[in-house]
């Protein structure tokens, strides 16, 4: 009888549905806050802000991020909405798509100085690889103004008041070419993997690639991932591991918790970072301080739980600052990173990038033309170079 018993338990267990996956948050798009507006000291009282943002996964709820990282006094966000863009480079919402967001109910909030506020989740259907428009009205002073400066994509402002909930774009005359105070975007989702945190300077926040295209390699890699996993791009132009820069926001080190860690839904991050470190002035001559660098932001990762892709340093012979000195500090980096001993998985973007005829050098026809960023072409071999297995 018992075992009759044990038979059927089994054959019914066998036989049920499984059970679907819970629906969790993930990250579609972030953008790390690289320093505030020089000369926004009183804030921005009575602006509209409509930031163009380009999602990687799509999903059917959504939340967004706002920040006051440099803010000095606390700023009210008054009202928030989220819509889908009618078009590339445009500041018009999409018929019916305009959604206001709350913070816990509440159509408006208060983001004390330092501090990243997050709203309610709101029903509103989005493809994968689209652009979304995010309006913030600042009815009072606020202090500094957070945002993120190499953005390659326009939006668009105004400062007569509250226009958060135009679907027209008639009201947005003004353009910028930073995002402000807009951060993150997630989707709610039970079938998406997670987040993919690509943490680097100005070659992964897509200095120099074409203007309002999305062919930064993030996106380039998003979109070969986009079903499965999101994308996040963590990049600031002029970033270092090891000091802070002035719009290059802290180091790597300082923000990680903040523009990696935090992340909803994060699993794994790739590390490119140190060019900078080895070409700006003052330079670091001694590999052993970056590589310890970047032994921190792999140890502090592997403490949550994520997967760590170590991406070599790419070249940047003919760049004004290149010296045989400093190439030789740039090689010694990339043999440690090509060991992986610290790292899950690594991506060779070096080998990818480099010109065959001259190794120091980027490939012409993946060189930008400063010989330090690459161009689209470039981008696209990168995003290509990653092994989808190791994400």
């Amino acid at each position: 009888m018992t075992r009759f018993l044990l038979a059927v338990a089994l054959f019914v267990a066998a036989a049920a549905p499984a059970q679907a996956a819970p629906a969790r948050w993930v990250g579609t798009w972030a953008t790390a806050p690289s320093s505030a507006v020089p000369g926004t000291e009183n804030g921005y009282p009575n602006f509209s802000i409509r930031n163009i943002v380009h999602i990687s996964a799509g999903g059917r709820e959504l939340r967004v991020r706002l920040s006051n990282a440099y803010g000095r006094t606390p700023v009210q966000f008054g009202a928030v909405t989220v819509a889908r863009a009618a078009g590339p480079d445009t500041p018009t919402a999409v018929p019916g798509t305009m959604r206001t967001l709350t913070f816990g109910g509440s159509p408006s909030i208060t983001a004390p100085p330092g501090a990243d506020v997050v709203s309610d989740g709101v029903a509103l259907t989005v493809p994968a690889d689209s652009d979304l428009l995010v309006s913030v009205f600042t009815p009072a002073p606020g202090g500094p103004v957070t945002h993120h400066q190499l953005t390659m994509q326009n939006s668009y402002f105004t400062r007569d008041g509250d226009h958060t909930a135009d679907e027209s774009a008639a009201a947005f005359r003004e353009r910028t070419s930073v995002w402000h105070y807009v951060s993150g975007v997630d989707v709610r989702s039970s079938t998406l993997r997670g987040s993919v945190v690509a943490l680097g300077d100005s070659i992964t926040d897509g200095a120099n690639s074409t203007w309002g295209a999305n062919l930064r390699w993030p996106d380039q890699l998003a979109d070969r991932v986009n079903t499965r996993l999101g994308v996040l791009n963590a990049g600031i132009s002029g970033n270092r591991l090891l000091l802070d820069g002035d719009s290059a926001g802290p180091n790597a080190l300082a923000r990680l918790n903040r523009d990696v860690l935090t992340q909803s839904g994060v699993r794994t991050v790739i590390v490119f970072e140190g060019i900078n470190d080895i070409q700006q002035t003052p330079h670091e001559t001694d590999p052993a301080k970056i590589i310890a660098a970047l032994r921190q932001i792999a140890s502090r990762s592997h403490d949550r739980g994520l997967r760590v892709i170590g991406a070599t340093i790419t070249p940047f012979k003919g760049w004004h600052s290149y010296t045989d000195e400093l190439e030789a500090v740039r090689q010694a980096v990339n043999a440690f990173i090509r060991a992986g001993t610290d790292f899950d998985a690594v991506v060779d973007f070096d080998a990818v990038i480099r010109d065959p005829a001259d190794p120091q050098r980027i490939r012409p026809d993946y060189d930008q033309g400063d010989h330090l960023h690459p161009g689209d072409k470039g981008f696209e071999a990168m995003a290509k170079a990653v092994r989808l297995s190791t994400l």
